[in-house]
């Protein structure tokens, strides 16, 4: 619109040109939600698999007044997988919710 370089434009809005490229491609792509920050990283309880999941029920069903730090326990054990007893509590009071 001001007819400056990309280079001019990007500097003074304390963008790097590389940045401004990234920013336009996202927001032709996805328009003004593209350019929302969002968070990274994994969304969900990766370390509790269906596998891991069904050894907690089953186990829950064999002692329900068992703990979720005991849960997280016998997890490490039999899979190796260290899972903090909170997310085991949490994916517990998903199932209940869906029954």
């Amino acid at each position: 619109i001001d007819k400056r370089s990309i280079s001019e434009a990007a500097k003074a809005c304390g963008f790097s040109r590389p940045s401004f490229y990234q920013a336009m491609t996202a927001f032709e792509s996805g328009g003004l939600a593209a350019l929302l920050a969002h968070k990274s990283g994994p969304h969900g309880g990766h370390k509790l698999t269906p596998t891991v999941l069904q050894f907690i029920c089953e186990a829950r069903a064999t002692d329900p007044d068992i703990r979720a730090e005991r849960l997280a326990e016998l997890v490490h054990q039999n899979f190796g997988v260290q899972v903090h007893p909170r997310s085991i509590e949490r994916q517990l009071l998903r199932k209940k919710k869906r029954r």
